[in-house]
This record gives C-alpha cells, structure tokens and sequence, in this order.
C-alpha cells in the first residue's frame, strides 16, 4: 500500500510558521488583556474609596469626628446652628433594616425549605420565576408601592401611623430580598448530601424532622451568610426609602413616624439641595463612608461564617 505523500512544500512551510508567530503574538497578548478587564473592578474599587476618603478628610476638617460619630441631632441645613451627628441617620437605617429582617428571614428560610424538602418540579418551576420577577422589580416601583398601597393598609389598622413612616418601607424592604435568602439558603441545603436524609428516614424521622433538624443544621453556615447579604443589601438600599420613609432624621426607636436613613439623606442632598464646596455637600460623602463601612463589615461578616461554619461533605 503507497504511503500518503506528508512532505510540505516551501510556501507551505512558510504559511504555518507564519500562523504560528501570529497565535503566539496572540497567546502573550489574551493573558494580558484578560487581566487589564479583570484589573478594572478591583480599580474602580480603590477609586472608589479614595475619592470617598479625601473627601470625608475634607469634610472632617470643618465638623468634628467626635461631633459626627456621636452627636444625636442632624441639622445640615440650619445656617447658623448647623449639626452633624449622623447617630439620627444610622438609626433610620437600623430601624428600616430590622423590620426588613423580621419580614424576609422566616418567609426567606420557609421558601427555601419548601422549594428543597417539599416542592414537586413542577411547583418549583412555577415558584421559581415568580422569585425572579420579585428580585427584578425596580426598587422605585417598590417605594411607590410602599406609599400607595402598604402605608394605606397600616393606617387602616393603626391610625396613629403617619404618611411616611419607618413600617412600610421596612415590610417593602423584606419582600424585596426575600428571593435574596430564599434563593441561596436554598442552594445551600440542596448541597447537603442524600445520604444524610435517607439516613434519618431510615431511623424513623418524618419529611419535617428531616428538614428542621437534618437539612437545617447542616445548611446553617449558607443560610446565615445569604441572611448578612441581604441585611447588607437592606442597609444600602435607596429609593424605597428616600419615597416612603420621610425625610426627618429622629434620634429615637419610633417606627410609626418619618424618619430619614443614610441612602435617603444622600438622595436629598445629591438632588440639588447644596452647593458645590459647601459642608452639606461634603457631608454626603462622610455619610456615604460610614455607610461603605457598613456593608463592608457586613460582607467580611458573610465570608467570615460561610468559612468558619462551612460543613465539607
């Protein structure tokens, strides 16, 4: 049998080693570009913190630290007796959150339970989407929902409500990272192995000792990391707030009254309340550093106890 001819002229020769100079120019070249692209969060991040921390300096170069950290009244726009104890707006931000917690863990972790333990395919793929389209929704359609449909219900039933108060938004808030807990605690007790429910079927548990003290337990370190996300997610949230909650910020733990948080003043001011140079516009980037603290405290908070409780199986 004659063997295949395997010799390559000169042009040929020519051609391949020239394509091969073109894709090992283009092999130096994709590594550098993949880490200019990757390089471009991690720089935005440091651009932002600096431009966040040259400006807070500039700020606290007019308003005392102490004054700030600790003061209880926050009076930017009183010209002669102006005041910047933030404590009134981390209150407002608190107070917004908590609610926003009390509403969206129990139905957050319940969802979660039922989409992993209970659920039929067919119910989660209905479940699913609807979850999905909560987590879409514009957070401006959620304020206005707030003031014009959950705020009416309150003062229905409590007549000592205001307008803008710190419940309707909190409730709203919840519902908003609900598909946030629901959504990863799921994925985390669908991590758990099988073998660890078939275990306790075999000893005799029911579907729901199976679920609270088998699934639970062992999903406990995903469960709590997707509840610190999604408080970081309720502290920085803005426009439910700054539509809903008012715009005085109160030293106090009334929840039935207007209040003002973080986001909300930074809203106010950035909207054209104060001058360019001037100590309220300074003051929005200080607010804006404390609450960058917060969510980051936060977020080293989710990694921290999805690490140190994290079950390998």
């Amino acid at each position: 049998m004659k063997e295949p001819n395997t010799t390559l002229s000169v042009q040929e020769l020519i051609a391949q080693k020239s394509n091969r100079g073109l894709l090992s120019a283009i092999e130096k070249i994709i590594p550098k570009l993949l880490l200019a692209i990757a390089a471009v969060s991690v720089l935005t991040t440091i651009g932002i913190m600096v431009t966040l921390i040259v400006e807070t300096l500039v700020f606290f170069s007019r308003v005392s630290v102490l004054d700030y950290i600790f003061g209880t009244e926050w009076y930017p726009f009183a010209n002669s007796t102006a005041t910047y104890g933030v404590l009134p707006l981390i209150i407002g931000t608190l107070k917004i959150t908590g609610i926003a917690i009390i509403v969206a863990v129990p139905i957050g972790i319940a969802t979660a339970i039922y989409l992993s333990e209970y659920a039929s395919e067919r119910a989660r793929k209905m479940i699913k989407p609807v979850l999905e389209v909560l987590a879409g929704v514009p957070t401006i359609v959620y304020g206005f929902f707030a003031l014009t449909f959950v705020t009416p219900i309150l003062r229905s039933i409590f007549p000592e409500v205001s307008i803008f108060n710190a419940i309707s938004p909190g409730i709203v808030v919840g519902i908003m990272i609900i598909p946030m807990i629901a959504s990863l605690s799921e994925d985390a007790m669908n991590s758990v192995p099988n073998s660890m429910r078939e275990g306790a079927y075999a000893l005799g548990s029911t579907k729901l000792e199976v679920a609270l003290k088998i699934v639970l337990p062992a999903a406990t370190s995903g469960i709590v990391a997707s509840t610190v996300l999604a408080i970081s997610r309720a502290i920085g949230e803005t426009m439910i707030v700054a539509v809903a909650a008012g715009s005085t910020p109160r030293f106090d733990m009334d929840v039935t009254g207007s209040i003002q948080t973080m986001t909300a003043y930074i809203v106010q001011v950035a909207t054209g309340d104060a001058g360019y140079g001037t100590t309220i516009y300074y003051s929005i980037y200080a607010v804006g550093f404390t609450l960058f603290l917060f969510t980051l405290v936060m977020n080293m908070l989710a990694q921290f106890i999805s690490k140190r409780f994290r079950e390998e199986y």
